[in-house]
């Protein structure tokens, strides 16, 4: 049996006055949640808010890939309301209403990662930072499918754009990886404010710290002393063999 714990907060930072970031603790059930709202600040908070709360209200139960299959079918049903009814409450039909999302279950001495968009997970074992998750942006489609090189994709006007969220568009595409959890493995979700403002030295440096409040605490303020113009969200996780 696994337990773990786990520290999560999040921030509006120092730009905006809304935070469209959400998330989720449930540790006993072995389930963490990350969402990172689209569409301006009412309709991001409201797409994202709905992810988290229906992920927290879903009963889980059984395997690991029982419990992934139940993660996985809230999450579709999560897109279908955004794109069939959240939507036409928007002004005009360019309006977006949409979240990314990340989740973490863990159980059976395993974990896996479901996300769509580019909130991330992270993996820190034996002194290495491992990215589990790959963004749903363009860059990665233009690197990918185009050939282009980081840096070429990287000058592209849209290279920050979605190709996934949750209510984005009707067909949805989530990723999934699974692994199997070693002693001594911590792990973080985070939304893009936090990981695109910090270096990887600066994630790993965290995560190597002894207890979750101090990586928690030393990621936290190292995005708010720069200029923070996003909304953050961390959780980080210590998985623990029980006794």
């Amino acid at each position: 049996m696994v337990t773990a714990l786990s520290i999560a907060r999040t921030h509006p930072g120092k730009v905006r006055a809304h935070n469209e970031d959400a998330l989720l603790e449930r540790p006993n059930d072995g389930l963490w949640a990350v969402a990172d709202g689209l569409g301006g600040h009412q309709e991001g908070a409201r797409a994202s808010r709905l992810v988290v709360e229906r992920l927290a209200e879903t009963p889980l139960n059984g395997s690991l890939e029982q419990r992934l299959e139940q993660v996985r079918r809230v999450l579709h049903d999560v897109n279908r309301r955004l794109t069939q009814e959240l939507t036409v409450l928007a002004d005009g039909p360019e309006r977006l209403i949409g979240t990314t999302v990340v989740t973490l279950l863990i159980g059976e001495g395993a974990a896996a990662c479901i996300w769509a968009g580019d909130s991330r997970a992270y993996l820190w074992r034996g002194d290495r930072l491992y990215q589990l998750t790959r963004d749903h942006r363009l860059l990665e489609r233009l690197t990918d499918i185009e050939g282009l090189s980081p840096r070429q994709a990287g000058r592209h006007p849209g290279a920050r754009a979605l190709t996934q969220a949750l209510g984005a568009q009707q067909a949805l595409a989530l990723d999934i990886v699974r692994f199997e959890l070693q002693a001594g493995d911590r792990l973080l979700l985070s939304s893009d404010g936090l990981h695109d403002f910090l270096e990887e030295r600066a994630l790993g440096a965290a995560l190597s710290l002894p207890s979750p409040t101090l990586a928690l605490e030393r990621l936290l303020d190292g995005v708010l002393q720069g200029p923070a113009r996003d909304n953050l969200t961390a959780i980080v996780i210590h998985p623990q063999e029980a006794a």
